[in-house]
């Protein structure tokens, strides 16, 4: 279920604004490995923070 709604979410953006999605992505291809990691991180801890309020 919850692999399901992560896929709509992340689907969202690309249906809505191809263009925004695009650059975003081109620009994040040109972050460095610090960068990306802490991108990564964050993302993990904002989701957590999500489960956790949601539950």
């Amino acid at each position: 279920m919850a692999f399901g709604l992560m896929l709509v979410l992340e689907g969202v953006l690309p249906l809505v604004a191809p263009q925004v999605w695009r650059d975003t992505f081109r620009r994040m291809t040109e972050l460095n490995d610090g960068q990306l990691r802490f991108a990564g991180l964050l993302s993990m801890a904002i989701g957590l923070l999500i489960v956790l309020v949601v539950k």
